[in-house]
């Protein structure tokens, strides 16, 4: 029987509130503890959003060095700062950031905790013991020259960046999977609808082409959108005035900082009120909620199109997933659209949390910036898994019932439309209504009318033609 092994002794830290024991291998510290132990809230710590983790630390990292460039830092603590920062970055030590995302003290917890484990890595790196603070402390050289007012949101900033890029790139993914089935479908002839009742012919090719061209458009917003997040608040550090920060270390870190990320960081212009000010966030939010109603909109008319299979319209085919009841035989629901509904339903609710939290600042600072932060990178993971999921599961095996599609363009009453020019929208209308009431098609009703030659029927109710009459 294998040995349990025993567990390595605690350590003590100390804070302006006293002592606490830290578990002695835990490579934050004392705040981080108190953070840990006063919000049980969601569940769901820091370190479930690695990219927030790998925000923190390149902010951190950027300080760090303008912290040096300036002669406020020694370059061998920078380095070994550095060094900390570029392994929390590779994905290394995510799991010591165990804070609730929702927190009081807007985000000071977070940031301690990225100060503490810094510290405590740089510390390791120095060959020194964890919680020698001496040597590399959390607030006297990570946290140097900076608030939570402006390391916490800029990390923000970094982070949603990066998670923005991933989510830009998937819905890439799944526009060339709506784009590969427009040119599969190009031929497949079927009916138009607008308010749920027949319009015009079009091609189902027409239908998932504009599907890509509708999502095109959020790609482009999400693209447009990622500038504002490009400009921060450091150096502001408490309320955007600047106290304690050195002279020339905002503009070297926020040059650094650009450098790392490999985005272009500008330092805002008015520091006081970009400290205060979270509208970068609503309107990156806003876009993120356009992106959930267009993935939304498309679900449901996946939706649509296949219903049935036989009372329905049965146009596509979605991919058979799972059973679909419990209780009927055979059934086979459309499980992929319907999951990637709902999560648009949270995104589009996540977007009003954002507002309602943005809002809620008050003179030079917004403390709710916890819960904006929650939000958008909640909403920013599930769009880009429902993103992917869509287009593996769904989109890239759908098939397309073309007789079913072709029927409906033959029985439909809606190709009267293309005879508008020709007889009058008057006498077109009554040719629908007899149609309608009779039963007859409306090509047959127009030959027994005699309203066209065979020849000009061909020509104009050609529905190949109908679907695009200038070429």
């Amino acid at each position: 029987m294998a040995k349990r092994r025993a567990p390595k002794p605690s350590r003590t830290e100390h804070d302006l509130l006293g002592s606490k024991r830290v578990p002695g291998d835990a490579r934050y510290g004392i705040q981080t503890q108190r953070g840990l132990e006063n919000f049980h809230i969601s569940g769901v710590p820091v370190s479930h959003y690695p990219d927030f983790v790998r925000g923190l630390a390149m902010v951190k990292q950027a300080a760090a060095r303008a912290n040096a460039d300036v002669g406020a830092m020694p370059r061998k603590i920078q380095r070994a700062i550095d060094a900390a920062c570029k392994q929390l970055i590779d994905g290394k030590w995510h799991d010591q950031f165990p804070v609730d995302m929702f927190q009081g003290g807007a985000g000071t917890s977070t940031n301690m905790n990225a100060n503490e484990v810094i510290a405590n890595v740089a510390l390791e790196i120095m060959g020194r013991p964890l919680g020698d603070y001496e040597h590399c402390d959390p607030h006297d050289h990570v946290n140097l020259a900076q608030s939570t007012n402006d390391a916490y949101p800029t990390a923000l900033h970094v982070a949603m960046l990066l998670s923005n890029d991933r989510l830009v790139a998937e819905l890439r993914s799944l526009i060339e999977s709506f784009e590969r089935k427009g040119r599969q479908f190009k031929r497949v002839l079927k009916m138009g609808r607008t308010q749920l009742q027949d319009a015009v012919p079009m091609t189902l090719g027409q239908e998932f082409e504009a599907f890509a061209a509708s999502l095109m458009d959020e790609v482009r917003g999400l693209e447009r959108v990622a500038n504002v997040l490009c400009e921060i608040n450091m150096g502001g550090t408490a309320i955007g005035t600047g106290l304690n920060a050195p002279r020339g270390y905002a503009k070297r870190c926020a040059q650094h900082l650009a450098r790392i990320t490999r985005k272009p960081i500008v330092l805002a212009d008015n520091l006081i009120e970009a400290t205060q000010d979270t509208q970068a966030f609503v309107y990156y939010s806003s876009v993120l909620k356009s992106v959930a109603i267009k993935l939304s909109k498309i679900c449901n008319d996946l939706r649509l199109l296949a219903s049935g299979p036989r009372a329905g319209l049965a146009e596509v085919n979605l991919p058979a997933m799972q059973p679909g009841s419990s209780i009927m035989p055979g059934k086979v629901n459309p499980v992929i659209p319907e999951v990637v509904n709902q999560v648009c339903f949270k995104a589009i609710g996540n977007d009003l949390t954002v507002t309602l939290a943005a809002e809620a600042g008050q003179l030079q600072l917004n403390v709710m910036e916890p819960v904006i932060a929650q939000c958008i990178f909640e909403s920013q993971t599930l769009i880009f898994n429902a993103a992917r999921t869509l287009r593996e599961f769904c989109i890239e095996g759908i098939t397309a019932n073309e007789k079913v599609c072709r029927g409906f363009v033959e029985r439909s009453i809606g190709i009267v439309t293309a005879l508008n020019p020709i007889i009058g929208y008057e006498r077109a209308t009554e040719i629908a209504a007899e149609a309608q009431r009779t039963g007859k098609g409306v090509v047959e009703l127009v030959r027994e009318k005699k309203l066209l030659t065979d020849a000009q029927i061909r020509k104009v109710l050609d529905p190949v033609a109908l679907t695009a009459p200038h070429g």
